[in-house]
């Protein structure tokens, strides 16, 4: 959440963009076990729109692509997120890790390749079991990756750029679309001062419980 809310700061359509510590957020108030309130992300409201045209339409009015869509997958729930009771599993690990894999095979890219990621961290502690579930750091170590600065600027990637929805807000519809636009910004190199260096791919991560996940990987043209 700290990290969440350092990124936010450079992002003028973040909801929440003041700086905390982690002694704000340990000392904020209880919502379940040792879950707080600042790791919770907050009710927004939003809404956002993509217009869609076909190649013909883009080169009549001059509008040249610079960013695609390498590869995306989409997954569902199966037998195995619920058979051995494990909750890491029941809240999505097993629908992103299936997708990642499949759009990293598609593309012919590894996550160590990745430079940028906006995903779904409704919780502070779904942002590590995503990092997980998307090959980023092995299974248990996500603590430690956290604790390095590996997953912020000058580190391994850069998580979450625009707040993510801890900080940006989560307008649920809207969120997908938030993730795209950040992620086509970045890789422009219009992302101002929170602009990733040199990021060529960029990767996008969404989850619903009960349950769908999809992601997606943009790659500079």
């Amino acid at each position: 959440m700290v990290k969440a809310r350092r990124h936010a700061a450079a992002n003028p359509r973040a909801v929440f963009r003041e700086v905390i510590t982690e002694e704000d957020v340990l000392g904020s108030q209880k919502v379940f076990g040792s879950m707080t309130r600042l790791e919770c992300c907050p009710p927004t409201c939003g809404a956002a729109a993509a217009i869609l045209c076909s190649t013909d339409f883009a080169k009549r009015h001059g509008l040249k692509p610079s960013v695609k869509i390498a590869a995306q997958s989409m997954t569902t729930d199966s037998p195995e997120s619920f058979n051995d009771g494990n909750p890491i599993k029941v809240v999505g690990y097993n629908m992103t890790r299936k997708a990642a894999q499949a759009v990293y095979e598609k593309a012919g890219v590894g996550p160590g390749d990745i430079p940028v990621i906006e995903l779904h961290d409704c919780f502070a502690i779904n942002e590590l079991i995503s990092y997980e579930g998307l090959g980023i750091v092995d299974p248990g170590s996500g603590d430690a990756f956290v604790a390095d600065g590996r997953n912020t600027y000058g580190g391994q990637v850069v998580v979450n750029p625009s707040g993510g929805l801890l900080a940006k807000g989560h307008p649920l519809g809207a969120t997908s679309l938030a993730q795209c636009a950040e992620l086509v910004w970045q890789l422009r190199g219009q992302a101002g001062d929170r602009q990733v260096e040199g990021a060529h791919h960029g990767l996008q991560h969404n989850i619903g419980l009960g349950g769908a996940c999809e992601v997606t990987l943009y790659e500079k043209i």
